[in-house]
């Protein structure tokens, strides 16, 4: 494997600075240079030293997409650049790796297998379904469906660390149910995935370990980041009471995890993970 070969999209965001940091020699782009949501951008992009596209890039503002004003970018992003990038890997012979969402799912079955029909509840869902749709055109592709990630950017194990040094007890919801996916270990695994060469398809992404709430995950961060806090469980719709264009969350976003492991890949628990970053982020 070339890694100088590899095009990084999305190389900004937390899955992209994770992969920018597994790759360096890798290629990324602008938007000045390809502009994926335009299929002009992307038919007159190079891709002649390209063997491999990993696509990180989504809209992720899930409540925004239920606006007015976010509902047209969520689907640019996340069906119709997609679609621009698969037609690109088809005509060059391209590898697509591509990650996907739990938000796929309604939520009522768990674990989610690969084999699951698709069922969003919400806008941003329906748009990351679709761009799943076009990117399993590709002959040659991987779509990595994950939940809750955690890396360097705003996330969610950042901003309680920011609330328990400052002492606050918050109120955390206590009724979704999941896995962290920490971007180092979506790097490690997508790495995997290149160096071996499993059957091209669809699989689930996430470190091993127990099934928890988020406010049971706040406690283990309150519990290795040394804040004796407490954390108050509270429910999804006691939680957004009272606000506007918010998104419904699947319930649960367990993913059945042995088709990735049948790879030889074997996930980190996310709390020996989760305690590696919090090291990180309390010495920084």
């Amino acid at each position: 494997m070339d890694e100088s070969k590899i095009l990084i999209i999305g190389a900004n965001g937390q899955l992209g600075k994770a992969l920018r940091t597994q790759y360096p020699t890798a290629q990324a782009a602008d938007i000045s240079e390809l502009n994926i949501i335009n299929p002009q951008s992307v038919n007159g992009y190079d891709w002649s030293n390209i063997e491999t596209i990993l696509n990180t890039a989504a809209y992720t503002n899930v409540d925004g997409a239920e606006t007015s004003e976010g509902r047209a970018p969520s689907w640019q992003v996340n069906a119709q650049a997609v679609a621009n990038l698969t037609q690109a890997a088809i005509d060059k012979k391209l590898l697509l790796v591509h990650i996907s969402t739990d938000y796929v799912f309604d939520g009522s079955k768990t674990p989610h297998t690969e084999a699951e029909p698709f069922s969003p509840l919400s806008a941003y869902g329906a748009s990351k379904a679709a761009g799943d749709i076009a990117a399993g055109m590709v002959p040659r592709h991987y779509i990595l469906r994950t939940s809750w990630l955690i890396g360097e950017g705003k996330n969610f194990v950042r901003t309680m660390l920011e609330l328990g040094k400052k002492g606050v007890t918050p109120k955390v919801v206590a009724d979704q149910f999941g896995r962290p996916t920490f971007t180092t270990e979506l790097a490690r695994c997508i790495d995997h995935f290149l160096k071996n060469q499993p059957a091209f398809g669809t699989y689930n992404v996430t470190n091993s370990g127990d099934v928890v709430s988020w406010a049971d995950l706040t406690r283990e961060i309150f519990r290795q980041a040394g804040y004796n806090l407490q954390v108050t469980d509270t429910t999804t719709g006691e939680y957004f009471a009272g606000k506007e264009n918010i998104a419904p969350r699947p319930a649960h976003s367990e993913f059945d995890l042995s088709k990735l492991q049948s790879t030889g890949f074997t996930p980190h628990d996310w709390r020996d993970d989760l305690g590696d970053y919090i090291k990180k982020e309390i010495a920084a």
